[in-house]
């Protein structure tokens, strides 16, 4: 079968960032499958432009098992304004139907990822151009999620954003969510039919992942031995509402041990830092994205991992892809999101919750995990139990390719 998959944000060799998609994408190909990816060439955690990429519109690359990636031309605006960002969707759809239509093989199905909800344009126009049906899938639930946290504001844009998840919608044969209750959203507000969704989530990379030992390099290199590690790696953006985790660490300030460790990139970054740096926060350690290789060494040189986003409805409705990796790696959550990942961290026994945008709530937390260092193991052991039993990838992309084949045959 020949699948091609649109997902603007498909990570390139050593990218930091969620990489389900490099796996899927691999164990297709490895079991015989011809798959091509349409890709950006704009990171989206950093905004940044590999030099390679730059002054071309579409550059082609081999990834791991034998995967074509076609790299399509974004802007570099992506950083800059809302506008710049709306472009650089923009040009990617541009880029990337053309790219699908000349420089990839005629598929048999075609998948595309969203967010950013332009690649359903992407695949609504290849659909409409060449016949092959697709595949949408929900990662989140755009435009909701940038309505609520504030990044869509202009009424104009909204409606457009409206416009393209109807369009999305109704040119997909089958739609694929990550969440029960992105399913039920679908189901009871946008009106798609239980026969056209399914659901596969994101699940655990246990080829890269794994728990290893607290004392590792990490600690040595960054001056964290006899600490009490927070760790969050992810994106510094507005939704991720990461202020809660520094003003929460001004609360745990007159304890020497706690350290707040934040992995990763983002446009609210540089306010955060600064901020951090305003208080005098000790207690508060940035680190710069690392490749997907490097990010466990991280997550096991915690006591405890934590994933936060802003207190609104829509985000109850998300798993965060960072779960799965704190996990695997066998480490204890602390959660301040509530709603479905709320309850998958519940179902699973591996973590704790805390009230969204509450630094109170959060730092009393942190209190109680370091005082009970039995507690944390345990919840460690009961999450990489859960993701083994139930979220394994390489399960999960027999599963999707099951969907795959039914919408290519029709």
């Amino acid at each position: 079968m020949r699948i091609l998959i649109v997902h603007q944000y498909f990570l390139g060799p050593g990218d930091a960032g969620g990489s389900r998609f490099n796996q899927f994408a691999r164990y297709w190909a490895e079991a015989g499958h011809d798959v091509t990816v349409l890709a950006g060439t704009v990171h989206y955690a950093t905004g940044r432009k590999d030099p390679a990429y730059k002054g071309r519109f579409v550059v082609r690359e081999t990834a791991p098992g034998g995967v074509r990636v076609l790299r399509c031309y974004v802007s570099e605006a992506y950083n800059v304004s809302f506008v710049g960002r709306a472009w650089a969707y923009a040009s990617f759809t541009l880029s990337s139907v053309w790219a699908g239509l000349t420089a990839a093989p005629r598929p048999d199905v075609i998948l595309a990822t969203s967010p950013p909800l332009t690649v359903g344009v992407t695949a609504w126009l290849l659909r409409l151009l060449t016949g092959v049906p697709y595949v949408f899938e929900v990662r989140d639930l755009w435009p909701e999620s940038a309505i609520d946290s504030g990044v869509l504001r202009n009424p104009l844009m909204k409606a457009v954003g409206y416009a393209m998840e109807w369009l999305s919608y109704r040119g997909a044969r089958h739609v694929n969510v990550l969440t029960p209750a992105f399913e039920e959203v679908l189901r009871t507000r946008k009106g798609i039919p239980p026969d056209r969704l399914s659901m596969i989530p994101n699940g655990a990379d246990l080829d890269l992942l794994s728990p290893g030992l607290k004392e590792n390099r990490v600690r040595r290199e960054l001056g964290l031995q006899g600490k009490f590690v927070v760790t969050y790696v992810g994106a510094h953006g507005r939704a991720n509402r990461l202020m809660q985790l520094i003003e929460a660490a001004e609360r745990l300030r007159d304890d020497p041990d706690v350290v707040i460790l934040l992995v990763g990139d983002g446009m609210e970054k540089p306010m955060l830092q600064e901020e951090a740096a305003r208080q005098g926060l000790g207690n508060v350690r940035f680190v710069d994205s690392v490749p997907k290789s490097e990010i466990g060494d991280y997550i096991n040189a915690s006591d405890v991992c934590t994933a936060v986003l802003q207190a609104n409805d829509t985000f109850k409705t998300v798993y965060p892809n960072k779960l799965f990796d704190y996990m695997t790696c066998a480490r204890p959550i602390l959660l301040g999101i509530d709603g479905a990942a709320r309850r998958l961290i519940e179902e699973a026994g591996a973590g704790v919750f805390a009230e969204p945008e509450n630094p109170d709530d959060i730092a009393a937390r942190v209190r109680d995990l370091e005082a009970d260092p039995d507690r944390c193991e345990a919840m460690g052991r009961a999450g990489r139990r859960f993701v083994e039993a139930h979220y394994d990838r390489r399960l999960l992309a027999t599963w999707y390719l099951d969907v795959l084949r039914t919408v290519a045959g029709g």
